[in-house]
């Protein structure tokens, strides 16, 4: 009997790949530096704090305009993401070897440290918790809501107060996963974690282009987390970005 797979994701493909390889190896920089990582930082910065588009969006997405479109932009990238939501305008790009590296950072300059307690959501890879352990915190796991699939609002409360109550001391951070690309109800998850003053995650390594309200998924919490994996929306075969709230604490992740 023959199976048909649902793939996760495919990888996209616009035709300029082996340009930029090509490139690289032209200009020497071989190395994870340089001005294709530098420009790719920009791109992922402009598309992040953008406006959604509205009348465009039909056609853009159009799957035999969709290449045109992207390399009629290639040159002059303001012209695809024409606005952007002022709230945002801070934020700041670091590109990484990996989304699970993004992960640890995050928690790293949040003083996540041994002995505390970081809350994550269950339905999620195991990437999204790994780096607790690393820094030897631990990870506390919270169910799912049926409607996203991703963290419940009203069950991370509930588990907030099970640890203050049994440890004396809350969660060091919360980490909320968009499964899927599917949005996670990331207003309600900020309003408890506002409650609690304890800062948020978002693990948006598969929620690249997905949005909430129409503000870009990875960008309402105080960091963001991509993935650029081979079964990611757009991939770089492998590595990842953080999505930081400004450029000192971009300075604090490179550096």
């Amino acid at each position: 009997m023959e199976r048909n797979r649902v793939l996760l994701c495919l990888a996209h493909m616009s035709g300029n790949e082996m340009k930029y390889i090509q490139e690289a190896f032209d200009t020497n920089w071989v190395v994870p530096l340089g001005p294709n990582v530098n420009g790719f930082e920009d791109d992922l910065r402009r598309f992040s704090v953008s406006v959604s588009p509205s009348g465009e969006r039909r056609n853009f997405l159009e799957k035999e305009e969709y290449p045109q479109t992207i390399m009629a932009h290639e040159d002059n990238p303001d012209n695809l993401w024409k606005e952007s939501l002022p709230e945002l305008e801070d934020k700041r790009i670091v590109a990484l070897c990996s989304g699970t590296s993004a992960v640890h950072l995050a928690l790293v300059v949040l003083g996540v440290k041994a002995g505390d307690e970081v809350i994550c959501q269950s339905f999620t890879f195991c990437a999204s918790s790994h780096p607790v352990t690393y820094l030897g915190a631990t990870p506390v796991f919270v169910d799912s809501e049926k409607e996203t699939w991703n963290l419940d609002p009203a069950l991370l409360e509930e588990a907030i107060k099970d640890r203050i109550a049994k440890t004396g001391k809350k969660p060091k951070a919360i980490i909320v996963v968009y499964l899927y690309g599917m949005p996670a109800k990331i207003k309600e998850i900020l309003a408890v974690a506002d409650k609690y003053d304890i800062p948020v995650v978002e693990d948006a390594a598969e929620g690249l282009g997905s949005r909430y309200e129409g503000q870009v998924c990875g960008t309402f919490g105080e960091y963001g987390v991509l993935s650029f994996n081979g079964n990611k929306m757009i991939t770089t075969s492998g590595g990842g970005a953080l999505v930081c709230p400004n450029e000192e604490a971009r300075n604090n992740v490179m550096f």
